[in-house]
């Protein structure tokens, strides 16, 4: 049935016996595509039949539905055209696993970092206003979204101005991580009470009395179903209607003719308005139902076990890193971590299994969470904060106003760093540099193995200002090559003999240096690698001894506008100092999805890429140096 699906339009004239089958088949898939892919499952599980009734009452693309967190877009994009090329998910020239405005009609605005839709729904509905058109908008928003305060400055915005727009809650009890905080709670108290559950136990027990046991049962059941419908009703209408909105549920976000009646009924609504879904996470799939925080982002796996197909032969540098900040907690009373809802991302379930209460989960609020470790530091704690490089871009004013500014000593610790791979663009950690090579006072680090980052993240203990430490995910088979050296703050160390070409390598890129040194020695090129772990300080008493006729280059998994090559030049311009030859980096574009060698290639940042540039560098001046 999946088959006959090439636009949602096709739904239309199914029954619900039918739309029944094909949610299952589209599970199917689902499974089958992720489990060979990796990719967001146990999300796009749970949002089958919400994303079928939307798309039987809606009209896409007249209609413009945007995805809070793209990555629940899957079923989406299967029934808008792109099943035939379903299969290539996520890989390199495939379709996205976010939405993407190239790729489709359908996907009607890009969305890859959470608590965004509102915003940008309530700009199209305000858009279609402007220039008298007709059309619905809709934001389909996770709970876990509600956590980050954009989130509100947007309900706020929508219901004083009245605009005509559908909210869509898709409340599955859990975002990345189990959901955090007041709001969390306040769900939870919708859904249902601790109270309420122990009276359905003991009405329960009714069915157990002959002759009037079921019919009074019945009743009473009846009857409660009632009150606490209206209840719910009630206390829900005081959280939206004081923004505003209007609302309508909660429902059942596996009923499809229940959802479909509410959708019917927030068409006719003419101001803004909330439909309140309750979906359960992995939904028919019993691996992901069981552990849905495991299937939130998954590498392949066997579909019968649910475990992974390939087991890292070293851990991430995120296990490495809380393995580490738990070892140093146990001799520093004052070290606290904080994640944003990416506990299991971030590597600090490892630390919160030693320490719970030293791990803060603050929801997914990166600005607050870089604030409140600003007031952590003022109040005598050492605060770690433990975040994606690409989200950290939600906190820049937070880091330097609040923590930069005032010199608090707080660490951001910036997980997948440098070109993150299949989740494309919205998660490549690149512009990290650029904004932290600034901002005064700040030590920035790029450790290029496991032990370098154990050796900076003790460091900074004993430090009295704020720190960046970028990494990614995991450095596989390159770590290997490199020599273990000791690290000092703003000393960089040669990994071999010096020679007339000189390589300045930062982080994930020193080991593919020593590669590309290997490929120019066997042209009968000699170069030196250089270990350039501290970013900012510079070594300046390296570059001040680098003789005029080297030929210096510098190479760094980042930006080039405002990264570490762009650092050095400007300095040894600056101080008249020899100036690199050619820098290497990701060019001025956004890196799209696919596998990480690839995309290293397509940046001109493989070995053999780098070594082929600086053989032609060095041979076109006709000297080795």
């Amino acid at each position: 049935m999946l088959e006959s699906i090439h636009s949602p339009r096709d739904l239309d004239k199914l029954s619900y016996e039918q739309l029944e089958s094909l949610a299952g088949e589209i599970r199917n898939e689902l499974i089958t595509t992720v489990s060979a892919n990796g990719g967001h499952l146990a999300s796009n599980l749970g949002i089958v039949e919400l994303t079928l009734a939307l798309h039987r009452v809606f009209h896409m693309p007249e209609d413009r539905i945007v995805f809070d967190v793209g990555h629940q877009s899957y079923v989406h994009k299967m029934v808008t055209g792109r099943y035939d090329r379903f299969s290539t998910l996520r890989s390199y020239g495939g379709i996205s696993g976010f939405p993407k405005r190239c790729e489709s009609e359908y996907d009607c605005f890009e969305t890859g970092h959470a608590s965004t839709a509102i915003s940008a729904a309530l700009g199209m509905a305000r858009a279609r206003d402007y220039r008298k058109e007709q059309y619905e908008v809709i934001a389909v928003v996770g709970d876990g979204a509600l956590t980050g305060g954009m989130c509100y400055e947007a309900l706020n915005d929508a219901g004083n101005s009245g605009t005509k727009m559908i909210v869509i809650l898709n409340d599955n009890e859990m975002s990345i991580a189990p959901n955090v905080g007041a709001l969390s709670n306040y769900l939870t108290n919708l859904r249902i009470s601790a109270g309420w559950q122990s009276a359905k136990r003991k009405v329960r027990h009714l069915n157990s009395i002959p002759v009037i046991g079921r019919p009074l049962y019945r009743m009473i059941h009846g009857a409660k179903k009632l009150i606490r419908t209206v209840l719910l009703r009630y206390s829900e209408l005081g959280f939206f209607e004081a923004l505003g909105f209007s609302y309508f549920g909660p429902i059942s976000g596996h009923d499809l003719a229940g959802m479909e009646n509410a959708f019917r009924q927030a068409q006719m609504y003419k101001g803004p308005c909330v439909i309140h879904v309750l979906t359960k996470k992995g939904y028919g799939y019993d691996k992901a139902e069981e552990r849905p925080e495991a299937f939130h982002g998954t590498p392949p796996f066997y579909i019968e076990t649910g475990n992974r197909v390939d087991k890292p032969d070293r851990p991430s540098l995120g296990h490495v890193m809380a393995d580490t900040l738990a070892d140093m907690t146990e001799k520093d009373p004052r070290i606290v971590a904080i994640t944003a809802a990416m506990k299991l991302g971030t590597g600090l379930d490892h630390f919160a299994e030693k320490f719970p209460d030293r791990l803060i989960d603050v929801g997914i609020a990166e600005e607050h969470a870089a604030t409140m470790a600003a007031g952590l530091a003022a109040g005598g704690m050492r605060p770690y904060v433990a975040v994606y490089a690409s989200f950290f871009q939600r906190c820049y004013d937070q880091m330097l106003h609040d923590v930069c500014m005032q010199q608090l000593p707080v660490t951001f610790l910036l997980d997948r760093s440098g070109i993150g791979g299949e989740d494309g663009q919205t998660h490549h950690g690149l512009f990290d540099l650029s904004m932290t090579i600034p901002v005064p006072g700040l030590t920035v680090l790029a450790p290029c193995s496991s032990e370098e980052l154990v050796s900076m993240l003790r460091w900074t203990a004993g430090q009295d200002g704020p720190c960046v430490i970028r990494y990614p995910k995991s450095l596989g088979t390159f770590e290997t090559d490199l020599p273990y050296l000791p690290f000092t703050v703003g000393t960089w160390h040669a990994l071999n003999e010096m020679s007339g070409v000189i390589l300045l390598a930062t982080g994930s890129m020193t080991a593919r240096a020593v590669r590309a040194r290997d490929i120019l020695g066997k042209q009968g090129i000699a170069a030196a690698v250089v270990n350039c772990s501290t970013v900012k300080p510079l070594d300046e008493q390296f570059l001040a001894s680098v003789p005029e006729t080297a030929k210096v280059f510098t190479l760094e998994e980042h930006m080039l506008n405002g990264g570490f090559g762009a650092y050095v030049s400007q300095t040894c311009l600056s101080r008249g100092w020899t100036v690199p030859v050619r820098c290497f980096g990701v060019e001025d574009t956004f890196i799209q999805h696919g596998d990480h060698e690839h995309l290293m290639q397509d940046a001109g940042l493989s070995a053999e890429q780098i070594a082929e540039k600086i053989a032609a560098d060095v041979k076109g001046e006709g000297t080795l140096g």
